[in-house]
């Protein structure tokens, strides 16, 4: 069902500290706490015993305790004390732990082999330090629907001029035809919408007056990341070949899906600009504004969630859905190659 041998977000970073926090991630019950030296450690959050919770537990020192008879867990997983029976400590009084690494404000998990947790697999982030680059705080949100039907919305340009006229809405984004790409990471769609006005949400943060030509980037990479460009520069100068030139504003959006289960999804973002580094009335209007538009999404996937459980009728495809068939393609192949324990072709 889910991509295991990859780094998840479990969440910001800022979000773990000193105590028993409880996730559920790919389906598994998780405990998250932070060692007295600030490194993170993420175990199986249940006792072996009776699979009493840990997170129901104490965290004495850098161990997590069972709050049912005090059998008592490492940071690797294993049992170090057995009140009971402090002399015969169960051979098989183990539990699962995951690695974990703090990047980009994000604390990110491995849910597969831990001998395959390579942290340089983790999505590199261009310009994440460059101080000329504004940043937004994030946020995050939970979609009670399938992290699947997120990925389709995130590579869909088209459905911003019915969900977001008032944001991301502007001329071309009904009907100017569409570019899909398969790449070894994910997939892409994209199109260049030339000599228009900019959308209403990035009116006001371009850095040049008149007509734009416009990017729309929608790609997601494996195993549930998306990534949206978006280029304004001013008309005449855009294209998929051109080079950015004085005024060119960029804003990257990334997004982050982890699945919780099948009918659940977290979704954590923030985007990142190439102008007004520490510009903060502008980050916090471009987080709203990001909000808000995440919530309109929200409110249309946790409905096409349910739709597409409870159809009467077969659903179908048009065109705009080829990026999303092809990374679900992409992603059942991984998925299918993980199972035999070989790579991909």
């Amino acid at each position: 069902m889910f991509l295991r041998n990859c780094w998840y977000v479990a969440g910001w970073s800022a979000e773990f500290a000193r105590n028993l926090s409880a996730r559920t991630i790919l389906g598994d019950n998780i405990v998250i706490y932070r060692k007295a030296d600030g490194k993170a450690v993420a175990l199986e959050d249940a006792c072996p015993h009776r699979k009493l919770p840990l997170s129901d537990g104490n965290l004495r020192g850098d161990t997590v305790e069972c709050g049912y008879h005090g059998l008592t867990f490492d940071c690797n997983g294993s049992c170090v004390a057995a009140p009971t029976q402090p002399d015969s400590i169960p051979k098989r009084a183990k539990v699962q732990h995951y690695p974990l690494v703090d990047r980009y404000r994000l604390l990110w998990i491995w849910m597969g082999d831990p001998e395959k947790a390579d942290p340089d697999l983790i999505l590199n982030i261009a310009n994440f330090d460059n101080p000329d680059w504004g940043t937004t705080d994030g946020g995050a949100m939970d979609i009670a629907c399938n992290y699947l039907w997120v990925c389709d919305n995130l590579l869909d340009p088209s459905h911003v001029a019915w969900v977001h006229v008032s944001s991301f809405a502007g001329a071309g984004t009904e009907d100017e035809p569409l570019k899909v790409a398969r790449h070894d990471t994910g997939v892409l769609v994209h199109r260049w919408i030339m000599n228009t006005e900019p959308s209403p949400y990035y009116a006001p943060l371009v850095k040049f007056d008149g007509p734009c030509d416009r990017l729309q980037h929608y790609e997601m990479v494996y195993p549930g990341i998306g990534i949206n460009k978006s280029i304004y520069t001013p008309a005449g100068t855009g294209g998929d070949c051109a080079a950015p030139v004085e005024g060119t504003y960029i804003n990257i959006s990334y997004n982050f899906m982890t699945p919780v289960d099948e009918n659940h999804t977290n979704y954590f973002w923030f985007q990142h600009r190439n102008t007004d580094g520490d510009n903060q009335e502008i980050s916090e209007r471009m987080n709203a504004g990001a909000k808000m538009a995440f919530e309109e999404d929200r409110a249309v996937l946790v409905k096409v969630h349910e739709g597409m459980k409870a159809m009467q009728t077969p659903s179908l495809d048009l065109g705009l859905d080829a990026g999303a068939k092809l990374f679900r393609r992409g992603v059942d192949k991984l998925i299918e190659a993980e199972g035999k324990n070989v790579a991909p072709s």
